[in-house]
């Protein structure tokens, strides 16, 4: 099958637009609001965008609390989510008004960032501390906006539990990431992991 998604139908049952790059990062963004509420939420439009130094991003289809944290203050975290965070990474998902703590509806523990304002998930084996970038804004062809904007942040950061490291490498088996697939629900954890040589 083949469809233009600006217009033509896919005849499907469900919208496969989510399903069509798989799986997804989640980032997982820690902000504070400007009346101090530490803010939790995940995104599945995420991830690392440069290296040296590493940049990432988030998108949503509507301005969150986190875009509109990330921009006002200017700072953001990234924790990994892990299949033993999973539960509590999903609880932080719910819509929640802007004066509650995603992290104290889920129970999370917090720990202080090194160089930016907004803490860290404490069981999260990995953790980017980001400064505010920018905000791109997407236009169509058409040159119309977009409701979705993606938002930028540079690494100023880097956390990694010790205990995730082995013989001078992260071991993936003992963090077992968690990403999005495409419906509604569905997600996929990282435990077999293969090796290719480049060629």
């Amino acid at each position: 099958m083949d469809y233009d998604p600006r217009g033509e139908p896919h005849n499907l049952a469900h919208d496969p637009t989510t399903s069509l790059v798989v799986p997804r990062p989640i980032g997982w963004i820690t902000t504070i609001s400007p009346a101090g509420v530490i803010n939790l939420a995940p995104y599945s439009f995420f991830n690392m965008i440069a290296s040296h130094p590493p940049f990432v991003m988030f998108a949503s289809n509507s301005r969150k609390h986190s875009q509109l944290h990330a921009q006002s203050g200017g700072e953001f975290v990234f924790n990994l989510a892990t299949y033993d965070l999973r539960t509590e990474m999903n609880i932080s998902g719910g819509d929640y008004p802007a004066e509650v703590s995603e992290p104290e509806v889920a129970k999370l523990a917090m720990a202080p960032s090194r160089k930016v304002k907004p803490p860290r998930v404490a069981r999260s084996p990995i953790a980017l501390e980001c400064v505010y970038s920018q905000t791109v804004n997407l236009v169509s062809s058409n040159g119309k906006k977009h409701t979705y904007e993606m938002v930028v942040g540079e690494v100023v950061n880097v956390h990694i539990d010790d205990a995730v490291i082995v013989d001078g490498m992260i071991d993936m088996a003992r963090i077992r990431p968690i990403g999005r697939l495409g419906y509604r629900g569905d997600y996929t954890v990282v435990d077999n992991v293969f090796f290719m040589a480049r060629v």
